[in-house]
């Protein structure tokens, strides 16, 4: 009944939708050469209407974009379209010593900040140049129900932070370079057909799941590499307690080391920590020399690891929108 009465009332949903709709551009195109409605992406972003009554799109051309750019909170239903992954660059060079806010300075760093929910990117490359210099963030995300296509995200220590516990968070073909800790936060993340790059020994996540989450980072038939001197990455290791954490179906080069994980040098949270793998392959996969506290999934275990059910909602990969309607029909 209750999926009846909301199926009664769409049209005319769509009816104010459109009408809405003349008051703002949903389309919109950065470039670098004049070309566009805009050369700089945040001074689109700026000019976007809040609260959007329908999605708008940001098509960004080729070029190289130094900026440091934020997404807040209330631009939701935004996507950013880049003409080419490779030659559509968004780069900054912040790291921990030159934002220099004290203890917390990691968190200002970022290139790109997307605090918005309902948030798309696709053919984008996103990266922070400051080198190997400490910490430095490219791609820092807040938002829920935030999709990523087909994107590069390059930096050294901590390339990406996936942050809010309620948020979740999906990567779909797409790139990651970095070294210490590079992928890190309590957000729920799935990966999916991604490459993670590692650029020196060290590790890989950094997690810090809440304990009440039941995942944390899983990353599902991606392939794992490194540079030809790496010899020793771990795939993580746990941040705060509860770090969740699972492989599965993913290649791993010989640069994993025989161990697999390692716990935060001088605490227990070994302990807590919940770090699993299941049907990997390539050299770095052997489980015979793992910590012994690390998880070896079952079958049914390894079943449990869906998109549907590790985000909890039917995702639309193709145009990142939330696809929540009839999940909500059914629970009212």
């Amino acid at each position: 009944m209750k999926l009846f009465k909301l199926l009664s009332v769409l049209p005319l949903m769509l009816v104010f939708v459109s009408e809405a709709d003349a008051s703002y551009r949903t389309k919109i195109t950065v470039a670098k050469d004049g070309s566009g409605d805009y050369t700089s992406l945040q001074e689109a972003i700026y000019d976007t209407k809040a609260f959007p009554d329908k999605r708008i799109t940001i098509y960004v051309k080729k070029g190289t974009y130094k900026e440091k750019v934020n997404i807040p909170a209330f631009n939701t239903h935004l996507s950013i379209i880049g003409e080419d992954p490779e030659k559509t660059i968004i780069t900054w060079d912040d790291h921990f010593k030159k934002i220099d806010k004290g203890r917390n300075s990691t968190f200002y760093t970022y290139t790109m900040k997307v605090e918005a929910n309902d948030f798309y990117a696709e053919n984008l490359t996103i990266q922070n140049t400051a080198g190997d210099v400490g910490q430095a963030v490219a791609l820092h995300l807040t938002g829920d129900r935030v999709v990523f296509r087909n994107c590069r995200i390059l930096g050294h220590q901590d390339t990406f932070y996936g942050a809010g516990e309620s948020s979740r968070q999906y990567f779909s073909q797409c790139y990651f370079e970095g070294t210490t800790d590079f992928i890190f936060g309590d957000a729920t993340v799935l990966f999916e057909d991604c490459e993670i790059h590692s650029l020196a020994n060290s590790y890989i996540t950094a997690a810090s799941t809440p304990a009440w989450k039941d995942f944390g980072f899983v990353f599902l038939d991606c392939n794992l590499t490194a540079g030809e001197a790496v010899k020793e990455v771990y795939l993580g290791r746990p941040w705060r307690d509860y770090a969740k954490v699972a492989f599965l179906n993913c290649y791993m080069g010989n640069h994993i080391h025989p161990q697999g994980w390692a716990n935060w040098k001088g605490t227990d949270r070994d302990r807590t920590a919940n770090f699993s793998e299941y049907g990997n392959t390539g050299p770095g996969s052997k489980l015979s020399n793992r910590i012994t506290w690390m998880h070896r999934l079952t079958d049914e275990q390894a079943q449990q690891y869906k998109i549907e059910i590790i985000l909890a909602t039917v995702c639309n990969k193709e145009a990142g929108l939330e696809m929540w309607i009839s999940r909500r029909a059914e629970s009212e």
